[in-house]
C-alpha cells in the first residue's frame, strides 16, 4: 500500500503527463520521471513494496495449489480473511470513525503507544489477549481473542479476530480427530505386522523340516520362488492365536480364481451343513504361502496409504502456521498494529503445531516398512512411500503441435482428393470407401473420445479436482492431459497418412485387393503398439488399461473399482465404434479383402448376429458390475442402476427387431426407448452429476459447485438432454441433402462421444465432491487378519 506523500507524487507525474500532451507509458519516460521526483529510498522503498506484494500473491496461488483438496474445507479460509481485511483497510481510510483513524492508521497514536514499551510495565496491557479455554469434550482447547479497547471499537477488527479465533479452533478440532484416525490405524497396523512374522517364523521352522533355508532378511514378498518350491512340497495347516484369541485370514475376492474357490468352499460348506447339522464350526485357520503373500501385498499397500495421510497432515499443518502468519503479518501492514507476535505465540502452541504425534508415527512406519518389506534398502522403499513426480516437459508441448499440424494437411489432402473423385457423395458405392470408411471412422472416434477425456483432465487439473486419486492411478497419477493430446495427435497424424496413401493410390490406378492391404496393417500396427512388452510408449498405462479391460469383460468375477465402471461407461457410447471393429476384423479375416467382397460381412446370417451381439455386450458387462458391486457393498442403489442398463438392453433389442421386422414392433421400440431415454436422464442428473436437488441453494443445481459460472450446468443439463434423444432420427429420418448416409452415421456417433466427454467431468466432479464431504483424502485398504468369533 502506497503511503500518502508517495500517492501525491503519482498525481504530480500523471498530471505532467497531461500537460506534456502524452502519458508516461515507456518504460524510458517512467525511469527519468521517478529519478527527478523520487529520492533513491524511496525509490528503493517502492521497489521492496512490489516485491513483498508479488510474493504474497505468490503465497496466495502457492496455498490453494499444495493444499489437499478433500480437505479445502478444514484448511483455514485464507481468502475469506482477505476480504475481512480489506474492510479494516476501508475502515481505516474513513475520516468519519476517529477511533479507527486514531487507532489503526494514526501514526501519531502510534508512536504514543509505543513510547512505553521500554517501561517495566510494557507487556501490562497488549493490544490482543489470546485466551485458551479447556474444553470439557474431546474436542480439545478452544482460543478467543479479547481486544484492547480502543481496538475493540472497532466493528472490522472484531469480526476479523472473531473468524481468525473460529479458523484456529477449527484446524485444531479437525487435526486432533485425523491424528487420532492415523493413531488407531497404525496400532492395527502394528498388530497386523506382528501377526504375519509370527506367521513368517512358523513357515521358516516348516521349511527347515522340510530342508529348505532362508535368510531371516528376506521378505515374503522377494520369496516367490521358494514359496513356489515350498507349496508342492507340503500344505501343512498352521493356526494363529493373538493373546489366546484365534485369529482368522479374510482376502478380498479380486479375481475370478479367488471369487471361484469361494463359491466352491460355500457350496461344500452348504452341503456339510445340510449332512450333518450338528457338526461344529472349525475355528482353526488353514495359511498357506500364497495366502501369506496376499496378506503382505495387503499390509504393504496399507502402510504406503498410512504414510501417504500422514504426509498429508504434515503439509495440512505447515500450510496452515504459513497461512496465519502471512494473514497476521497484512493486519499489521495495514492497520499498524503489532499483533503478529502475541497471536502466532497462541498458534504454534496450539494442538495442531505443538503435537508431535504423527510425526513419530511417520518415522516409525518408514522404519517398519524398509525393515520388513524392502529388505532394508531405504532408496527402494521411498519410491514406494514418496514416488516422484513426473514433470511436464515442453517436448510434449511442441511434437503435439507438430503431429497436429500433420494431422490438418493431411486431413485436408484428403478431403480435397475425395472431394473431386466424389467418393463421399450419395451417388458413390465404391468399394473402397466402404472398406475405408469404418476404419477412419473406428480410429477418429476412438482418438476423439480420447481427447475429450484429456481436456476432461485438463478442465479437473484447472478446478483442482483430485482425479487421479477418484480413479485409483497410482502414484504416477496416470497420463495427464499433455500427454494424452500427445498421443492423440500422434496417433491421428498416422491414420490420416495411410488415408491419403490410400486415395493416392487409388487415383493412380493401383490393384485395390493391394491398397486395401495398407488399412489392415494400420490396424495391427496399432494391436502391436498396444501389446508391446517393452517399456516404450507408455507401457504402463497401456497395460494398466489393458487389465481393466480384462476386468471389464469378467466383471462378475473381479472386484469393480471406479476405474473399472468408469470405463465400461464410456464402452457404452462407443458401440458405432465396436460395430465398425467387428466388422473390419471379419473382413479381413475371412479374406475378402482380395476379391472387395464388402457385402459378405453384413450379410451373414452368423456375422450379423455377431454385430448384434456386440452391440450388447457393453451394456451387459455394466449390469454385471452393478450385480457385483451389490454382492461386494449391499446397497440397493446399485441394483437400481443395474435397472438401467437393463432397460437400455432392452431398448436395443426392440430397436434392431424394428429395423428387421417394420411397423409392427414399431409401438414397442416408441415405448422401450422412450422408457429407457427417461430413466437414463434421471440418473445422469441425479445420481451421476448430484443436481436437481430441490432445496439447493442454486436452483436446479446443488449446493456445492466447482465451476463459478452456473449457465454452464444449464448449458450442460440441455445438451445432454438433447443429445440422449438422438435415437429419434431412426424414427423422424433426418436427411440432409448432399450428405452420405455415411458421414451421417459418423456424425451421429460423434455427438454420443461428445455427450460422454461432457458427462466425465460432472461425475468426477460429483465423485469429488462427495470425498470433499467425507474428508476421504486416501482410500482404506482391507486388512487381512481378523478375530474370529463363533457367535
Amino acid at each position: 500500500m502506497r503511503r500518502p506523500d508517495m500517492e501525491q507524487k503519482y498525481i504530480e507525474r500523471e498530471r505532467e503527463g497531461e500537460r506534456r500532451g502524452k502519458p508516461y507509458k515507456t518504460v524510458h519516460d517512467l525511469r527519468i520521471w521517478n529519478e527527478r521526483f523520487f529520492s533513491a529510498e524511496e525509490r528503493e522503498r517502492e521497489k521492496r513494496e512490489r516485491e513483498r506484494e508479488k510474493r504474497e500473491m505468490k503465497f496466495s496461488k502457492q496455498f490453494e495449489a499444495q493444499l489437499v483438496p478433500e480437505w479445502r474445507e478444514a484448511f483455514v479460509d485464507y481468502w475469506q480473511l482477505k476480504k475481512d481485511l480489506e474492510k479494516v483497510q476501508e475502515a481505516c481510510k474513513r475520516p468519519s470513525q476517529p477511533s479507527l483513524s486514531r487507532t489503526l492508521l494514526s501514526p501519531i497514536f502510534y508512536l504514543l503507544t509505543s513510547s512505553f514499551d521500554n517501561g517495566p510495565h510494557a507487556m501490562a496491557h497488549p493490544i490482543i489477549q489470546v485466551h485458551k479455554k479447556t474444553a470439557a469434550t474431546n474436542k480439545g482447547d478452544t482460543y478467543q481473542t479479547e481486544l484492547q479497547e480502543h481496538l475493540a471499537a472497532a466493528e472490522p477488527a472484531k469480526v476479523f479476530f472473531s473468524r481468525l479465533d473460529l479458523q484456529l479452533n477449527k484446524v485444531n478440532q479437525f487435526y486432533r480427530a485425523q491424528e487420532g484416525k492415523f493413531l488407531e490405524r497404525g496400532n492395527s497396523l502394528q498388530r497386523q505386522l506382528d501377526i504375519l512374522l509370527a506367521l513368517r517364523k512358523e513357515l521358516k521352522k516348516q521349511r527347515r523340516c522340510c530342508g529348505f533355508s532362508i535368510s531371516s532378511e528376506k521378505s515374503i514378498w522377494d520369496q516367490d520362488k521358494e514359496d513356489d518350491q515350498f507349496k508342492n512340497i507340503s500344505s501343512s495347516d498352521m493356526s494363529m492365536k493373538d493373546h489366546g484369541k484365534d485369529m482368522r485370514m479374510k482376502i478380498p475376492l479380486t479375481t475370478p480364481k479367488r471369487t471361484i474357490s469361494f463359491l466352491f468352499s460355500l457350496l461344500e460348506d452348504l452341503l456339510s451343513q445340510y449332512k450333518n447339522s450338528t457338526a461344529e464350526v472349525n475355528s482353526m485357520v488353514t495359511f498357506n504361502t500364497g495366502s501369506l503373500r496376499r496378506a503382505e501385498k495387503m499390509i504393504r499397500s496399507a502402510f504406503i496409504e498410512l504414510y501417504k495421510g500422514l504426509n498429508y497432515l504434515e503439509t495440512y499443518r505447515n500450510l496452515n502456521i504459513a497461512a496465519f502468519a502471512k494473514i497476521l503479518k497484512k493486519f499489521d501492514k495495514v492497520s499498524g498494529e503489532q499483533v503478529i507476535e502475541i497471536y502466532l505465540k497462541a498458534v504454534e502452541s496450539s494442538y495442531f503445531n505443538s503435537s508431535s504425534k504423527a510425526i513419530k508415527l511417520m518415522d516409525e512406519v518408514e522404519e517398519l516398512f524398509v525393515k520388513h518389506f524392502t529388505g532394508g534398502e531405504r532408496r527402494i522403499a521411498m519410491k514406494y512411500l514418496k514416488p516422484n513426480q513426473r514433470k511436464d516437459s515442453f517436448s510434449l508441448c511442441f511434437f503435439t503441435g507438430l503431429f497436429t499440424g500433420i494431422f490438418i494437411s493431411f486431413l485436408v489432402g484428403c478431403c480435397i482428393m475425395a472431394h473431386i473423385e466424389g467418393k463421399y457423395s450419395p451417388r458413390s458405392s465404391s468399394s473402397d470407401v466402404e472398406t475405408a470408411y469404418p476404419i477412419f471412422s473406428l480410429f477418429s472416434l476412438m482418438f476423439l473420445h480420447l481427447f475429450l477425456y484429456g481436456f476432461t483432465i485438463f478442465m479437473l487439473r484447472k478446478t483442482t479436482i483430485n482425479y487421479s486419486f477418484i480413479l485409483d492411478f497410482g502414484p504416477d497419477g496416470g497420463l495427464k492431459h499433455s500427454d494424452i493430446f500427445l498421443i492423440c495427435s500422434f496417433s491421428m497424424s498416422m491414420v490420416m497418412m495411410v488415408m491419403f496413401t490410400h486415395l493416392s493410390l487409388i487415383l493412380k490406378g493401383y490393384s485395390p485387393g493391394q491398397i486395401q492391404v495398407i488399412s489392415g496393417l494400420l490396424l495391427l500396427m496399432f494391436l502391436v503398439l498396444l501389446l508391446c512388452p517393452f517399456n516404450i510408449f507408455y507401457r504402463r498405462s497401456r497395460y494398466h488399461f489393458i487389465k481393466t479391460l480384462r476386468c471389464i469383460v469378467l466383471s462378475p468375477l473381479y472386484k469393480v473399482e471406479m476405474f473399472d465402471f468408469f470405463l465400461a461407461d464410456q464402452i457404452c457410447s462407443q458401440v458405432p465404434m465396436l460395430r465398425n471393429l467387428e466388422y473390419v476384423t471379419c473382413y479381413y479375416i475371412t479374406g475378402s479383402y482380395k476379391n472387395q467382397d464388402y457385402v459378405f460381412c453384413n450379410t451373414t446370417t452368423r456375422y450379423r448376429d455377431l454385430a448384434y451381439a456386440v452391440s450388447f455386450l457393453p451394456y451387459y458387462w455394466r449390469a454385471m458390475q452393478c450385480i457385483r458391486r451389490w454382492i461386494d457393498e449391499g446397497e440397493a442403489s446399485h441394483l437400481a442402476n443395474l435397472g438401467k442398463y437393463v432397460s437400455s438392453m432392452i431398448a436395443a433389442g426392440a430397436k434392431v427387431t424394428y429395423e428387421k421386422k417394420g411397423m409392427a414392433w414399431f409401438s414397442l421400440f416408441i415405448i422401450t426407448s422412450s422408457f429407457a431415454t427417461v430413466y437414463q436422464l434421471y440418473w445422469d442428473f441425479v445420481k451421476d452429476w448430484g443436481l436437481l436437488q430441490l432445496n439447493s441453494k442454486n436452483p436446479w443445481l446443488r449446493n456445492d459447485l466447482m465451476l463459478k459460472r452456473k449457465s454452464v450446468y444449464y448449458i450442460s443439463m440441455g445438451l445432454n438432454l438433447t443429445l440422449r434423444l438422438a435415437w429419434l432420427q431412426s424414427i423422424l429420418h433426418f436427411n440432409i441433402t448432399g450428405l452420405d448416409y455415411r458421414v451421417a452415421a459418423f456424425v451421429s456417433a460423434a455427438l454420443e462421444v461428445v455427450r460422454r466427454g461432457l458427462w466425465n467431468f460432472f461425475r468426477l466432479e460429483n465423485e469429488h465432491l462427495n470425498n470433499v464431504g467425507k474428508f476421504r483424502a486416501g482410500k482404506t485398504v482391507p486388512l487381512p487378519f481378523f478375530e474370529f468369533n463363533e457367535n
